[in-house]
């Protein structure tokens, strides 16, 4: 039987006031459902924002260590149980038990590591001109916070978005993706058990079109923090800042890696493949685009190709990659696979649903590969979000990072090179936030500024590290003359 999950709001565990609720079902076996969810409405939104708003004033004045102490607690309580969790985000996103492993395990250190800053909370001191004055800054919260969030890391992104939050004195609202909510429920419940004050953090499942619409514009949110698609992201943006809210988005990407004529080209496939079907491409840093000098582009595809062709796919809890997270994202890359085939570039190998008896009913796609792409081909333009990769051969240096530069997006990007000048500039001249040498797109440090370029990010503030407690920090300059 599914588990049955509530919301959790005011410090209570609580059904919808619609009386109405949706299941998840596990990607590998669609007939299988893993768990019940509350169909949240506007109203069962608004009560959480005035839930988050009456307790903000007491918890912005609980002493910071006070708090990291709860947020320590919260990652004991998730570390308790990751076993349990692993499986329970296997089961309902299909990633591996490996990828969903560490994806639980990113979200125990994330609020160890939160837990930990509260303790360097305070401002700056600086020298007064006047006598007997002491002139220093106070950072102060924000206020109320809305957290809407996607499915792809449905444990990881919460918890890198609610740690900052909470340990910088703010109130929230989370709404989760809600194809994939239990994780992220299970963040509230150790948030709970942890001691967190009532009302300090809510959790309101169901659609982002009437619970995410309806705490982004509540009055008595001060910012919004969005991970998701581009086109909803950019509305987000658009209605909050038209209320004066405070915003950060974080949104896709056509990430490249580029090879260069110095690279190792067999370590060249194992990072490019690692950073196309990793988290079966599902990943907004994903690796979708190799763009491979032409003296080792022969090789390349040779031995990128086999990689592809290699991995065995299957229910997460046994194979190296699993399904993809519901029938419409697989029905997308299947139609951007047909776009690949009519804009003329050359399959080498996937290109379909595998054949097999524990394929039946599940979302699987064979990892992909497409060479011969042009620079304008919407497969080398448009995000795509599942383990399909485009290869592109390039003349020199100068033209693959003009390649890699030429799209709408700017999230990540990595070179492979034994070329110290080669990598050097490709630092200095991608346009992308997040840059590597010598390694995948995917895969990022939690205690350094995470965020895009470009239609990849709204520009404005980084998460992770500290600049995820800078978004929901005001500072505050203090003239204390005596």
């Amino acid at each position: 039987m599914a588990e049955h999950y509530q919301n959790y709001v005011d410090g209570t565990w609580t059904e919808t006031l619609t009386g109405e609720t949706v299941e998840t079902v596990n990607p590998a076996s669609p007939s299988e459902t893993v768990g019940q969810y509350q169909q949240s409405s506007a109203e069962d939104a608004n009560e959480a924002v005035e839930a988050a708003s009456a307790a903000s004033d007491e918890w912005a004045s609980t002493p910071a260590p006070e708090r990291g102490a709860i947020l320590r607690q919260t990652a004991a309580n998730l570390d308790d149980r990751k076993q349990e969790l692993t499986e329970l985000l296997t089961r309902e996103e299909g990633k591996t038990h490996a990828e969903a492993g560490g994806e639980v395990q990113r979200a125990i250190d994330i609020f160890y590591y939160y837990a930990e800053k509260t303790r360097d909370m305070g401002g700056t001191v600086k020298s007064a001109s006047a006598e007997r004055t002491n002139l220093y800054t106070k950072n102060v919260p924000v206020g109320v916070a809305a957290l809407i969030t996607p499915w792809n890391y449905p444990i990881a992104i919460p918890a890198w978005k609610i740690a900052p939050a909470l340990a910088a004195g703010n109130t929230l609202v989370l709404n989760p993706a809600s194809i994939a909510p239990g994780v992220a429920v299970a963040i509230f419940e150790a948030l709970d058990d942890a001691g967190l004050p009532d009302g300090v953090a809510n959790i309101v499942t169901g659609p982002g079109s009437e619970v995410g619409d309806a705490i982004i514009s509540h009055d008595d949110v001060d910012a919004v923090s969005f991970t998701g698609s581009g086109q909803v992201g950019h509305m987000v943006y658009d209605a909050a800042t038209a209320d004066g809210k405070r915003v950060q988005t974080e949104l896709g990407g056509k990430n490249p890696t580029v090879v260069s004529a110095s690279a190792d080209v067999e370590k060249a496939a194992a990072i490019v493949a690692a950073g196309a079907f990793g988290v079966t491409g599902q990943a907004c840093t994903a690796c979708s685009r190799a763009i491979v000098h032409e003296s080792v582009y022969d090789e390349f595809v040779e031995a990128v190709t086999e990689r592809a062709a290699s991995i065995e796919i299957g229910p997460g809890d046994q194979y190296e990659m699993g399904p993809q997270v519901s029938e419409s994202e697989l029905d997308g890359t299947l139609e951007y696979i047909d776009v690949g085939k009519n804009e003329g570039a050359t399959l080498t190998t996937g290109g379909g649903q595998p054949d097999g008896d524990r394929f039946d009913d599940g979302y699987f796609v064979e990892p992909t590969v497409f060479t011969d792409v042009g620079r304008d081909f919407r497969i080398a333009q448009e995000e795509i979000f599942g383990p399909v990769l485009a290869v592109t051969e390039v003349n020199d240096f100068d033209e693959a990072v003009a390649v890699a530069n030429d799209v709408e997006y700017g999230l990540s990007a990595s070179i492979v090179t034994q070329d110290h000048t080669e990598a050097e500039r490709f630092l200095t001249e991608s346009e992308a936030g997040v840059v590597k040498v010598n390694a995948k797109t995917t895969g990022l440090e939690l205690h350094v500024p995470f965020g895009g370029f470009k239609q990849s990010s709204s520009e404005t503030w980084r998460e992770q590290g500290d600049a995820g407690l800078d978004f929901y920090t005001i500072e505050k300059t203090i003239y204390d003359n005596f």
